[in-house]
């Protein structure tokens, strides 16, 4: 009876260990697992942010190089928008040079007495009026072309202003990640 109390006591002595051994085991498993969770979490996390950042390069790349080559546009119909200004001003001098050169033309031509020199005033004032209208129309043509310039300028910034708005809007979003 004693071995049996005494193996009974070894037996209730190695149950109370393993339950006391066991328990801070199983204590501490939660925590593991809680930790292990937070780790995935945060892993999981830090791939969506990685694979944002990626795939936002890119965009800002595409993006970049769309405004800049809008700005060429832009640029190079401004540099065209002013020639063809000075075109038409020059043209519009021409014009009025020419006109003033007829006023002078037909009045030399009508106090002309010789009538020789009457009908070459003459002649030079039909001649000068042939190119009055030519050089008005050249004017005519630039100013078309000048409102038809400003119009595609004017549409061409809007698109350079939606690209920077685009931008502006990728920025936002990676700032805020």
């Amino acid at each position: 009876m004693r071995d049996r109390n005494i193996a009974w006591w070894m037996i209730a002595a190695g149950a109370f260990v393993v339950l006391v051994a066991a328990r801070p085991l199983t204590g501490q498993q939660p925590q593991s697992q809680d930790v292990m969770t937070a780790l995935l979490v945060e892993v999981r996390g830090l791939r969506a942010a990685m694979e944002r950042m990626a795939s936002a390069g890119p965009r800002v790349q595409l993006a970049m190089g769309q405004l800049q080559l809008q700005e060429q546009r832009v640029t190079a119909m401004l540099r065209r928008l002013d020639t063809i200004r000075d075109q038409k001003t020059n043209a519009e001098r021409e014009v009025t040079d020419m006109r003033s050169r007829v006023e002078q033309l037909e009045e030399t031509a009508d106090r002309a007495e010789d009538p020789k020199a009457r009908k070459q005033a003459a002649l030079e004032v039909l001649e000068l009026k042939r190119m009055v209208e030519r050089n008005a129309t050249d004017v005519q043509r630039f100013a078309t072309e000048e409102a038809e310039l400003s119009n595609a300028i004017a549409a061409e910034q809007s698109r350079w202003a939606d690209i920077n708005r685009r931008l502006e809007e990728l920025e936002r979003s990676l700032s805020q990640q």
